[in-house]
């Protein structure tokens, strides 16, 4: 079954009529603004012209070429466009985290595997190039293990482990451990 595809361009009419400026216009804004940062472009978008993170994104992802806003619905189909060594690690975070909560169901959202209790997202990985980022749906999560997770780079809201990574069972459980006692 292929990914729902709903692409970038889905968001212009709802662009144009909020904002109340065609489409050629914001492609303009987006020539000028063409070698920046994508942090820069979603910023220029939210600060000067009162677009909203959805919009802006759209707007910034179609200028950087992306058409699609790619969903996938099955893990098979995220884990097919990532590297086979991240594969195997991903796949072992979440079965350390699902042998002691079986009952965390995996699901895809925001195109990234995450596992939820319910409504309730509870932790969630993403990968890129060089690392997984793991995340435990909790600033505070992350700060009450700071002390374990100090071999691993450490951002506001994810940690960022190597592509090959002895997965730390006993941390992952103990971080779910805390993220559902919130």
């Amino acid at each position: 079954m292929a990914a729902k595809d709903l692409g970038r361009a889905a968001a212009f009419p709802a662009i144009e009529k909020r904002y109340g400026k065609p489409m050629s216009y914001w492609f303009a804004v987006m020539a000028k603004v063409k070698g920046a940062k994508y942090p820069e472009q979603i910023a220029l978008l939210r600060d000067k012209y009162g677009f909203s993170a959805a919009h802006a994104n759209a707007l910034v992802m179609h200028s950087r070429g992306s058409k699609s806003a790619k969903r996938f619905t099955t893990l098979a189909q995220y884990y097919k466009t990532i590297n086979p060594h991240q594969v195997k690690t991903v796949k072992r975070v979440f079965k350390a985290i699902t042998k002691k909560y079986p009952k965390l169901e995996l699901v895809i959202a925001w195109n990234q595997p995450m596992l939820k209790m319910d409504s309730r997202y509870v932790f969630g990985v993403s990968v890129t190039k060089n690392y997984i980022l793991i995340a435990p749906w909790s600033t505070e999560v992350i700060s009450k293990f700071a002390p374990r997770l100090t071999p691993y780079k450490v951002n506001k809201k994810t940690i960022a482990i190597p592509n090959d990574w002895q997965v730390d069972e006993k941390l992952l459980q103990a971080m779910v451990k805390a993220r559902l006692a919130q």
